[in-house]
């Protein structure tokens, strides 16, 4: 908790994570298959639609035009949710897989 407001972190992409997080992990939760590349999960965050609602939220409160906030949402957030998840591992990059926004990687689902 930021001890000068009162609120969540100050750091802009952990108020993200802190945003974001319920709805992924809820979503990760459901996930059923052994294992996805982070554009594949924001594929099927993006047809539920509290996931989908939540993804353009965090967009917008990134604050700068689409493309960047989707570079800081994809290269940045969602990784990092994944990453503190105890249902995935990163189980590495996905060479020739095309991520217009971060860096492709595989994750390997650890618990159903």
């Amino acid at each position: 908790m930021d001890e000068e407001t009162g609120e969540g972190s100050a750091d802009p992409i952990e108020q993200l994570v802190e945003y974001l997080e319920p709805t992924l992990l809820e979503i990760l939760a459901r996930v059923d298959a052994e294992e996805f590349t982070t554009a594949q999960f924001i594929e099927v965050l993006q047809t539920d639609p509290d996931g989908d609602a939540a993804y353009h939220e965090a967009l917008r409160r990134w604050g700068e035009d689409e493309r960047y906030a989707k570079m800081v949402v994809h290269g940045q957030v969602i990784p990092l949710i994944l990453r503190r998840s105890d249902r995935v591992e990163w189980a590495g990059y996905a060479h020739g897989e095309e991520d217009e926004f971060g860096v492709p990687a595989w994750w390997t689902v650890t618990r159903q």
